[in-house]
């Protein structure tokens, strides 16, 4: 009998494919200057192993089989691939060579994108249960902190640059999180008392969204420079300001920026979610003689929780991102290692802010989006 062939199969092998066919890493004298690509039979003893068994798992993933089984695929040929970076920066690098870099290219790029597309394909396909999504996302987190920790990885470029920075790294990563989560908890804070008041007062309602939508259509980074000259003058003009911890530089006017910017999703989103709750339970409520205040704590809100909650993945997800911009004010961050990379162009030093604000973003977006599902089956 002929296995029929597996349409998302196709892709995964042809993207897959192209990693096989580019270079596995870079090898580069220093950090700034341009390297050389090489592939893994380059850059491996046991490179056309490595080759082998990848390819293997490509063309079995291009035939129907059973999620699980796909599931399994996809993390082995992830975990070889990681190994196989990790073993080609230590096998390069010289001993005692500290000016040396190995950093990943776009084969390593290519293959863990089309092993991930292999995962989630066949996640997809299990339809796991709530629980079980939370503990894969654990285990996820905790296997990458596990890899990182091994020191599998230490030979790498920005594993590298990491070793030489790692006390400003952790100062700057508390301080993207207090960009990210402060600014969110200022949001809601004033976002959400917002958006009731609107809900119950139609008229305020198209001049409050309308002067909202003005400041969420102000790029981000003119938002951030307006902020410069504002609370610079205001600073100079009240010493008792600038006691305070008002400047026009540093994380101040990052934060003031960011809860402007969030500040349209919590409001547009609190009147969706009230508005959209069944009128037969308001009326139901009202039947029960609850007054104001109750029918909002105890029938509204809990009723609009997953719109609110998917108003918080929206504000997180955006400032985990907009709040590497503060490190062009000063404001801190993965933004600085992000900028400080680009002036001296290593980009292994961006890699440095990128990196972990990307996996930042992804797992909060995910954690989100599991306790949406949440507070839908509790409403439900």
């Amino acid at each position: 009998m002929i296995p029929h062939v597996d349409r998302p199969g196709i892709l995964f092998a042809l993207v897959g494919g192209a990693g096989l066919a580019l270079p596995l890493v870079q090898f580069k004298a220093n950090r700034i200057v341009a390297g050389e690509g090489l592939g893994m039979p380059a850059a491996l003893p046991w490179g056309w192993f490595a080759v082998a068994a990848i390819a293997a798992l490509l063309l079995a993933g291009l035939f129907r089989m059973g999620a699980a089984l796909r599931l399994a695929m996809a993390v082995a040929g992830l975990a070889l691939v990681v190994a196989a970076l990790g073993a080609a920066a230590q096998a390069l690098t010289p001993p005692d060579d500290t000016l040396a870099r190995v950093a990943p290219s776009a084969g390593f790029w290519l293959l863990g994108l089309a092993m991930a597309l292999m995962g989630a394909d066949a996640l997809t396909r299990l339809r796991p249960s709530l629980p079980l999504r939370w503990l894969l996302l654990g285990a996820a987190v905790m296997a990458v902190a596990g890899v990182l920790g091994s020191g599998m990885l230490d030979g790498i470029s920005v594993m590298r640059e990491y070793a030489a920075r790692q006390d400003m790294f952790l100062r700057e990563a508390s301080t993207h999180l207090l960009l990210a989560f402060g600014s969110l908890t200022a949001a809601l804070l004033a976002g959400l008392p917002i958006g009731i008041a609107i809900h119950q007062r139609p008229g305020l309602r198209r001049p409050v969204l309308s002067g909202l939508n003005v400041l969420q259509t102000i790029p981000s980074l003119a938002l951030f420079g307006i902020m410069i000259p504002i609370f610079g003058w205001i600073a100079a003009t009240w010493p008792a300001a600038a006691n305070a911890g008002v400047s026009g530089i540093g994380i101040f006017p990052a934060l003031v920026a960011l809860f402007l910017y969030s500040l349209l999703p919590v409001v547009a989103n609190t009147l969706t979610g009230l508005s959209g709750v069944d009128p037969a339970a308001v009326e139901a409520a009202r039947g029960l003689g609850m007054t104001r205040p109750q029918l909002m704590t105890r029938v509204l809100v809990p009723l609009a929780l997953p719109v609110l909650l998917a108003a918080i993945r929206i504000v997180l997800v955006q400032n985990i991102g907009l709040a590497v911009i503060a490190g062009l004010i000063g404001g801190g961050g993965f933004g600085t290692f992000v900028f400080q990379g680009l002036n001296q162009t290593a980009m292994d030093l961006v890699l440095l802010g990128a990196l972990p604000t990307i996996a930042l973003a992804l797992v909060a977006g995910i954690a989100m989006d599991l306790a949406v599902e949440a507070s839908r089956k509790g409403a439900a």
